[in-house]
């Protein structure tokens, strides 16, 4: 089958692609409203900040679980087992640090006009070198999720027997084009149809798969047995020395996931605190249906799936098990799946480009307007970088790459969030454990070899833990450091009252 066209799988997939590309063009007036700013980066990088409670879940849904989540974690269920489900409790435990911070990082952005997290802390401390190493932390980090999204639809478009870079080429380009034109509400329109698709080809997959099967059963015990048979750390339960490593894995990519400038561009882009609220009630029943996704990775095994790369399993499952249909049905909500999220990352770095660099440092004077103008080029700008990346440089270093951003994005929580609650930190005592935590992690990574957990040996003991979070106390601790040494604290933050730097 691989090398072969699949030509009914290929004219469902076109068909959905273009339906998707019809409304990304039409979205430039959906929920534009009367208070329509009209060329303005809040219309463009934003969707206006209008978008009520269901626009919010579909949007922050959909550019949270991306196609590369579809692919990856059942790709690593299928790899180690129990392991690969450490992005369930990362999901769940997210939601309660989005109830209780975001809705004042709302207010903040949402009260003096701020577009993206640097503009925030320009705000809370008016130092520009901690605001550009924010802005600059958020670009790097994003770039390779972008290139995560493009591997996803890769995987999906060889699926389907078609070879070569020019499909991945033009979906890019479509993509890029009407990103230019509809800004945030072209993915947030998208979104309710990727999210659809997505649920129903994962429902359909968890009843007809295991039925095909002989039931769950079944399906565990194919997987077991694979993973005896495998060996090492691998298994459809944790080992204990996998406890420590998988529960901070979870929690720093939960502390982690929302200082990505596309998620954070979701919570700005709602229309009140309230509607994120409601966002962070809703938004488990995402964490569902990741559980669903992961359960794929045991039904490979039991479906006797044997893949060159691990990525390849999801479509290999659906090609072995489904009508060519559903098949071509389920590899374009896979590939939608990236297009949502990977348009919201870029619209997010190009904000920060904007708003962060551009604007303080080549033209301090640029209109609103101007700014969304910049905004559109360099969200252009980041997608076909991405689509260089792809296209020239090895998977591996896109995907080492994002697992550094991962580590480097969490070093800008202090500054981000303690700012929210308290003024006790200056800002170079946050820059210094941010130059830190990002020194120091990114050593730790390269000396383990690009690996997400380090071991640290204590008294004779040994402990493996989550890298990211390993730089991030250390981090906290350099800023506390810092601060006691500079002998001087600000006052207790009070949000009613508190002025903030108004950027316009």
């Amino acid at each position: 089958m691989e090398g072969q066209i699949n030509w009914t799988a290929l004219g469902v997939f076109i068909f959905f692609f273009l339906l998707v590309t019809v409304l990304g063009f039409w979205a430039s007036r959906w929920q534009s409203g009367s208070a329509n700013k009209g060329a303005h980066l809040d219309e463009w990088g934003l969707g206006g900040r209008n978008f009520g409670t269901w626009i919010t879940w579909f949007l922050v849904g959909g550019d949270f679980y991306t196609a590369y989540t579809i692919i990856a974690v059942p790709a690593l269920v299928y790899a180690v087992g129990a392991y690969g489900f450490f992005a369930l409790p990362y999901t769940i435990l997210v939601y309660p640090i989005v109830f209780v911070v975001m809705p004042k990082l709302w207010r903040a952005a949402h009260r003096a006009g701020h577009v993206t997290a640097a503009d925030v802390v320009y705000g809370r401390y008016a130092s520009r070198p901690l605001e550009l190493a924010i802005a600059l932390t958020g670009v790097v980090a994003t770039m390779p999720y972008i290139a995560l999204q493009l591997i996803g639809m890769e995987v999906v478009i060889k699926a389907l027997g078609v070879t070569g870079e020019l499909p991945l080429a033009a979906a890019f380009i479509i993509l890029a084009l009407y990103t230019y034109s509809a800004g945030l509400r072209a993915p947030a329109l998208i979104a309710f149809v990727k999210d659809l698709m997505i649920y129903i080809v994962v429902l359909v997959a968890v009843v007809l798969v295991p039925m095909k099967l002989g039931g769950y059963s079944a399906v565990f015990s194919a997987a077991s047995d694979a993973f005896a048979q495998k060996g090492g750390a691998t298994g459809i339960t944790l080992k204990p020395q996998q406890i420590l490593p998988f529960a901070t894995l979870a929690l720093g990519s939960a502390m982690a996931a929302f200082m990505y400038p596309h998620t954070l561009t979701g919570i700005f882009a709602a229309k009140s605190a309230d509607t994120i609220r409601k966002n962070a009630v809703f938004l488990p029943a995402y964490t569902v249906l990741l559980g669903l996704i992961a359960l794929l990775g045991f039904m490979a095994h039991a479906a006797h799936i044997n893949v060159k790369s691990n990525n390849d399993v999801v479509p290999a499952l659906f090609n072995a098990l489904f009508p060519s249909w559903f098949s071509g049905f389920a590899f374009s909500a896979i590939a939608i799946g990236a297009l949502v999220p990977a348009a919201v990352m870029s619209i997010g770095a190009a904000n920060l480009f904007t708003r962060n660099f551009w604007k303080p440092y080549v033209n301090p004077g640029v209109t609103p307007a101007g700014e969304a103008k910049v905004a559109k080029l360099v969200s252009l700008a980041v997608k076909l970088g991405a689509l260089v990346c792809i296209i020239f440089m090895p998977t591996q270093f896109a995907l080492d790459l994002q697992l550094l951003g991962g580590l480097w994005i969490l070093q800008t929580f202090p500054a981000v969030v303690f700012g929210l609650f308290s003024r006790w930190f200056r800002a170079v005592a946050l820059l210094a454990g941010w130059a830190v935590g990002i020194g120091v992690g990114s050593w730790i990574a390269f000396a383990d070899g690009i690996k997400p957990v380090h071991t640290l040996v204590v008294g004779g003991s040994s402990y493996t833990l989550y890298t990211g979070l390993l730089a991030l106390a250390l981090n906290i601790a350099v800023a506390v450091v810092v601060q006691l040494a500079l002998g001087r604290r600000g006052d207790t933050y009070q949000e009613p009252s508190e002025p903030a730097l108004k950027r316009s």
